[in-house]
């Protein structure tokens, strides 16, 4: 599909691997002993990053042994959140390849590739079987997919009966008007498809889902902002390990308009946990 070419090619950085170990070695990380703790501030990419990834598993009840799959992975910085904290294995699948590439070789170096796995894919078109997965959660996935109703549909088919699927994605807020680009999800709207938790509730219970919680974390996102400033104020510029490096050039004016749009409550971090039917 053209937009998902286009979404795969938002993200894709070139040198992403290299990059972030150069950036572990001037952090003062040793490589070759890394935790999933060193690499939380790059693998996070999501407002309120680890903090956020915790507050959301905390709401799941996952035991040990369950199989879960991540949507739009990423780097698998959740995945191994979710594999070390709860004893769970994670699938993770993602549209950018060089995402996948590199989150198979970090779950390598801090030893949880025996419980994390990762495969380039579509959303849409899931590569598993039915009732395949215990669990499964994306972390702003949805902003770059239009179909809501074929993603929910997808994921349905591979969750067990009364399987959890958690989101966490901005979405719509109160407010009216454009929003400002570019965005950490988008340069410009051609690939940016931002709902509303009204929407996603619809959609969701349209294909077998049914809701369980909804927590709107626009003040949260708010706080995280304001202490991003700070230490960048006190530092006198971003650290060398950081979500800066996967947004390019324009992370700073990324970061600038996603805080000018959740000022003007256009938009916010939402929480949606589902459960099928």
């Amino acid at each position: 599909m053209e937009t998902e070419g286009s979404v795969a090619a938002h993200y894709t950085h070139g040198s992403l691997e290299a990059a972030i170990l150069d950036a572990l070695a001037k952090s003062g990380i040793e490589i070759d002993i890394l935790t999933s703790v060193d690499l939380a501030p790059i693998d996070e990419f999501h407002i309120g990053g680890r903090q956020a990834t915790a507050d959301l598993a905390g709401q799941l009840g996952i035991e040990a042994g369950a199989h879960l799959l991540d949507i739009g992975c990423g780097l698998g910085g959740a995945s191994r959140y979710f594999a070390q904290q709860f004893g769970c294995r994670v699938t993770g699948i993602d549209l950018t390849e060089e995402y996948v590439t590199t989150a198979q070789s970090l779950a390598r170096r801090v030893g949880l590739d025996a419980q994390v796995s990762y495969r380039q894919g579509s959303a849409l078109d899931l590569p598993f079987g039915p009732a395949w997965f215990d669990g499964a959660y994306m972390i702003h996935v949805g902003m770059n997919i239009a179909g809501k109703g074929e993603l929910f549909t997808a994921v349905r088919r591979v969750l067990k009966p009364d399987g959890v699927f958690a989101i966490y994605d901005v979405m719509r807020d109160s407010g009216d008007g454009a929003l400002s680009y570019p965005v950490p999800w988008a340069a410009t709207a051609d690939i940016s498809f931002v709902d509303s938790p009204a929407i996603y509730r619809r959609q969701l219970e349209g294909a077998g889902f049914r809701i369980e919680k909804e927590r709107n974390r626009r003040e949260f996102a708010r706080d995280f902002f304001a202490q991003m400033r700070a230490r960048v104020a006190q530092t006198g510029g971003p650290p060398p390990l950081g979500i800066h490096l996967l947004m390019g050039a324009s992370a700073a004016q990324k970061i600038v308009n996603m805080v000018d749009n959740i000022e003007r409550r256009l938009i916010a971090p939402v929480e949606i946990i589902a459960r099928a039917n």
